[in-house]
């Protein structure tokens, strides 16, 4: 009977293991310890080839995030294999999958195996992060990026919108969740020549008590505050290609982020994403997927650098879906595939003094020098006159001068999207406890990075998020959403002697010509106005 009931028992692990690889879903540890701050890399479009071309780029020697690998992270959406990088994001900032384009709000539709269903009236819902969820412990907050900020991966873990493409709510939230620290390009979108509602972004951030910097010599100048620095009209340059006098590197602005970060006693949350490996992927351009890949891990250093000294910090390493199918070995080594040597595919890339892009922008405007571009830029002096014509012919060079530089070190591409596999995770916790491990979903992240700090997300959400003219009217109060006004929705609010004026996008409520302060903002999610507790319970 023993022998007997311990074979069960065998069987019982053994299923329990395979089930749980099938389903890839990795609670969070049973006793998760309370860190300080908390670190969240994410590096956009970057599947393990990337990574691993990474690596042999710098001869193969290890990465600075090697030592944190534990595990993958599954990226699927709500109704698709392939995820895209708004419904990703929101997936590791709030814990729910969602729909292509949507910035943390649910989906309209959840229809992946492993996934409930939406529930009747949450489709399109907004749901609480945790950057919102760390700035409520009292936390300092801050992001870094190398796109522009309102791209749909910083935007995801700071504002609620049903579409990545709506920079105008998008920024507009994103200023008045007043976090500490902002270090990203995108400059051209905060300017009320530019915005639909006429609001200028930089005089709200200024009138908010913000240092708001443009160059790499003002960004160092910046020993504490608050402050927005935005280094480009929209993105900024590959790292090959940047000019490091005037502007920052991601890691330079990672490190001035946790300088001024550190200066709260209570600790902070720092979300950093280098943001175009996805962009050079989904070009197929393998110098800028390497300049990339490289210029994040640089930054991961630093931040690892931090935690090991200060022995309070949780670093994660993820991205939040892959993208191109590049693959070490083509068409070329279909055969003699195992006789392949490392100079024959690195020997190449490295001769490329700038990205793909950055040779594109040293083209005259004829195309007349080409060959000459691709030879001092690329390192190319092989140009046939089909690739030259091609490159003359393309209406984005640097595609051209990408399949010329895979063609030369054996690269290969499978598509110019996204791709469904599984992608690294990462994580440093103080002695290297307690890190969740294996195979994971990203919703994970965010119930994991939540409890190390503290508070839970379900708890979050019923603080931040809730439907304002259920809860008003449910207190007898009389609720009016002015529309005439759009894009700068007001929501009123009326009950005896009492009047409420809510602001879309924004963190202030107007309570009887008083201005009052929330903690989050009001969002209008195009069916329904959301507004946070606080502001319900000014009416009694």
């Amino acid at each position: 009977m023993l022998k007997k009931a311990k074979k069960i028992l065998c069987a019982a692990l053994v299923l329990c293991m395979i089930l749980s690889m099938f389903i890839g879903v990795s609670a969070e540890p049973e006793k998760t310890s309370k860190v300080k701050n908390v670190i969240l890399f994410i590096t956009d479009g970057t599947s393990l080839t990337h990574v691993t071309a990474a690596r042999w780029y710098q001869g193969g020697q290890a990465l600075a995030l090697d030592e944190t690998l534990c595990g993958l992270v599954r990226t699927y959406g709500s109704d698709s294999l392939i995820t895209d990088s708004a419904p990703a994001a929101t997936a590791m900032a709030t814990g729910f999958k969602s729909h292509t384009g949507f910035i943390s709000v649910l989906p309209d539709v959840s229809n992946m195996p492993l996934l409930d269903p939406v529930a009747p009236g949450d489709a399109r819902k907004p749901v609480a992060t945790v950057l919102e969820g760390a700035r409520l412990e009292g936390k300092a907050t801050g992001l870094v990026t190398t796109c522009e900020i309102m791209h749909a991966t910083p935007a995801a873990f700071s504002s609620h919108d049903e579409s990545r493409k709506d920079y105008d709510d998008i920024g507009e939230q994103q200023v008045y969740q007043e976090m500490e620290v902002v270090l990203s390009g995108g400059s051209k979108f905060m300017t009320a020549e530019v915005r639909k509602d006429k609001e200028d972004m930089v005089a709200a951030l200024k009138g908010m008590g913000y240092s708001y910097i443009t160059t790499k010599d003002e960004m160092e100048a910046q020993k504490s505050g608050k402050v927005w620095g935005l280094f480009a009209e929209a993105d900024i340059a590959y790292d090959f290609d940047r000019d490091a006098l005037k502007v920052p590197s991601l890691s330079e602005m990672t490190g001035k982020a946790i300088d001024l970060l550190s200066e709260d006693k209570d600790g902070f949350f720092l979300m950093v994403e280098g943001s175009k490996v996805d962009w050079a992927s989904h070009a197929n351009e393998p110098v800028g997927v390497i300049s990339e890949v490289l210029s994040f891990d640089k930054a991961v250093k630093v931040a690892l650098d931090f935690a090991k000294e200060n022995k309070d910090t949780l670093v994660i390493i993820t991205a939040d879906h892959g993208n191109g199918g590049m693959s070490i070995g083509s068409a070329a080594t279909n055969k003699g595939y195992d006789e392949t040597p490392y100079a024959a595919v690195f020997d190449p890339l490295k001769k490329a003094k700038l990205t793909e892009v950055g040779a594109e922008k040293m083209l005259d405007a004829d195309k007349t020098n080409i060959v000459e571009v691709a030879q001092k830029y690329l390192g190319i002096d092989d140009l046939t006159e089909e690739e030259i014509a091609a490159i003359k012919a393309a209406k984005v060079p640097a595609e051209a001068f990408g399949l010329a530089m895979s063609k030369r070190s054996k690269i290969g591409w499978t598509t110019t999207g996204h791709e469904g596999e599984d992608v690294i995770l990462g994580i440093y916790t103080p002695d290297n406890k307690e890190r969740l491990t294996g195979l994971v979903q990203n919703t994970d992240l965010a119930g994991y990075m939540a409890a190390s700090m503290g508070f839970d997300m379900e708890e979050l959400n019923k603080a931040l998020i809730v439907n304002a003219a259920k809860a008003f009217e449910a207190k007898g109060a009389k609720v009016v959403l002015n529309k005439d006004l759009a894009p700068n929705l007001e929501l009123t609010v009326t009950k005896g002697n009492d009047k409420l004026i809510f602001y879309v996008n924004k963190n202030v409520v107007l309570h009887n010509g008083v201005i009052k302060k929330m903690p989050g903002v009001a969002i209008h999610n195009g069916i329904d106005f959301y507004v946070p507790q606080y502001g319900i319970d000014i009416i009694k």
